[in-house]
């Protein structure tokens, strides 16, 4: 079945599942349904409020909000009115939200509660352009912020008037038409507003859809990941729509774990950094074959399979989940391609491998081994910069920025970033990704950045994994304390020299620094989608790379 546009596809699902629960929530311990009929009334009653208070078609509206169902009815709102949905990443400083909203030139935002309007009350004075402001939480209104329930309300009572307009403004949404302004989470650089429109946005779902992996009778979707990215905002959201099914979300994320085992899910979308936490809790069983029963109870009964994104997965941790018998898979893409290019799947995968093409995609490897893709789910473009859309755009074929290669049977092995790829003074190259994937895949290493750019040699921050660690030592003591042990220091370096066994010279790591912490969100080290901001890294562990180096010898 072929859709215009995302509107319509809401609207066909809620008139044909009507009374079937579309979504389900957590609220003071119990749960929550949400029809696919309330979902649809919900949605045209935003949209009705929108379009009373002066919102035209193709003006961007800003969504300032942690996951919640109410991010989900303003997103279809949004777009029933015909604008485009500019969400910004909740965790993001009211600073560069406000460079986002401004950049796109919103002229209405969605805030979630508080701590939002907190943000929007401090960046106020920069964002003359905003005509209305409704927060989700009705105790966190304010004189000139509407709560979610009155603007709902105002929107219901001047729907019959409105209703018209909407069903024109529905059937005017082609595939060409903006749906959304998706803000890069920068790893390096400015963000950039990258434009999905609807027919991106679709294509992406109605390829997946094709791979014929769901079963929308008994599907139960858990989502967790934030609907701010990409991954989570056509993986879970959009392609939920296009299932039919049943779509639980996730209380918050630190209860995940927990969400699993009352959902007791039948797909998962997840990232690398959440699935390496999960074995790495079961892999503390006492035998294997615990560890594997540990493991497997952890994603509940009816898990048909995972998928991880996002960011590489090491292979020893997808083999690790299917000798437990839980399939993980992993998939390949950008914000700017809708996002998914590849994607193992059941009966077909290889674990070091992102899979192979989805149907509609095309892909191949440039002179240099850089990855080009073309398809229908490629962007329009970065919002105002033709020269930044001119830089990434080789006629159809959009330049990824990942290195990698195709084998003969058409998977897609990335091996890495153009960009971050490391020369080191001797003129040997090094992709750092794979180095910190042989890394990773030792147990007692939770996580590893290398560093190495012109210098002779390479070194590491190693983030241990302290509970393997303590129960390979039979040592207790503080994250802290244990990060200054000889024994820890002599553990990893044993552990090191293994994992890069089988490595190449110039790819060992000669020193490495033990830090306590891991890398994160909060810190400012990753991004909202946990890839890793290498020169954040860097620049806070100057001093100690640098003290590394001299330590090994390096006089440069």
């Amino acid at each position: 079945m072929t859709f215009r546009n995302l509107v319509e596809l809401h609207r066909m699902q809620a008139e044909l599942l009507g009374p079937r629960p579309a979504l389900r929530f957590r609220q003071n311990g119990l749960f929550h349904d949400v029809t696919w009929a309330d979902y649809r009334e919900q949605a045209m009653a935003c949209a009705a409020g929108l379009v009373a208070a002066g919102v035209m078609m193709g003006d961007r509206v800003g969504l300032l909000a942690e996951n919640r169902v109410e991010w989900l009815v303003a997103d279809m709102g949004i777009m029933t009115a015909g604008a485009a949905n500019v969400p910004a990443h909740a965790a993001l400083p009211a600073g560069a939200v406000a460079k986002q909203l401004i950049d796109a030139g919103v002229n209405w935002l969605f805030l979630s509660n508080a701590a939002q309007v907190e943000k929007y009350q401090a960046m106020r004075a920069e964002l003359p352009g905003i005509k209305g402001v409704v927060v989700f939480d009705r105790s966190a209104a304010a004189p000139g912020i509407q709560s979610w329930d009155g603007f709902l309300q105002q929107g219901r009572q001047a729907l019959s008037g409105i209703s018209a307009e909407l069903e024109r403004r529905e059937k005017s949404l082609g595939t060409e038409d903006l749906a959304t302004l998706m803000y890069t989470s920068g790893t390096t650089g400015v963000p950039k507003g990258v434009m999905l429109s609807h027919g991106n946005l679709l294509s992406n779902v109605e390829a997946l859809f094709a791979l014929d992996l769901f079963d929308s009778n008994s599907m139960v979707l858990l989502s967790w990941l934030p609907y701010s990215h990409i991954f989570a905002r056509l993986c879970d959201h959009y392609l939920h729509l296009r299932t039919g099914s049943v779509m639980a979300l996730a209380d918050s994320l630190d209860t995940v774990p927990v969400d699993i085992q009352l959902v007791q899910p039948t797909h998962l979308h997840g990232v690398p950094r959440f699935f390496e936490k999960m074995l790495a809790a079961a892999q503390a069983a006492p035998t294997p074959e615990e560890a594997n029963k540990r493991l497997k109870y952890m994603f509940g009964r009816r898990l048909m399979w995972a998928m991880s994104g996002g960011a590489p997965l090491p292979p020893a941790v997808g083999a690790a989940y299917h000798a437990a018998g839980v399939p993980l898979l992993q998939g390949y893409g950008l914000t700017e391609t809708s996002p998914v290019l590849t994607t193992n799947i059941p009966t077909s995968f290889r674990h070091e491998s992102a899979g192979k093409a989805i149907p509609g995609v095309e892909l191949k490897i440039a002179d240099d081994g850089e990855i080009l893709a073309r398809g229908p789910n490629i962007m329009k473009g970065y919002w105002n910069q033709p020269q930044a859309t001119a830089a990434v755009m080789q006629g159809d074929w959009f330049a990824t920025g990942d290195v990698g290669r195709i084998d003969s049977e058409g998977f897609l092995y990335i091996t890495g970033r153009k960009k971050d790829l490391l020369v080191l003074s001797n003129g040997k190259k090094v992709s750092p990704s794979e180095v910190e994937a042989l890394l990773q895949a030792e147990p007692c290493i939770e996580q590893a950045v290398i560093y190495g750019e012109k210098r002779s040699f390479l070194t590491a921050l190693v983030v241990p994994n302290w509970a393997r660690v303590r129960q390979e030592l039979k040592v207790q003591g503080t994250d802290d304390e244990l990060a200054r042990s000889s024994a820890v220091n002599d553990l990893l370096r044993s552990r090191i020299n293994q994992a890069l066994a089988g490595a190449v010279h110039w790819e060992q790591v000669k020193q490495f620094v033990i830090r306590s912490q891991p890398f994160s969100v909060q810190t400012g080290e990753l991004t909202v989608s946990l890839k890793l901001r290498r020169e954040v890294v860097f620049q806070k562990h100057a001093a100690e790379l640098e003290a590394a180096y001299r330590k090994g010898g390096d006089g440069e």
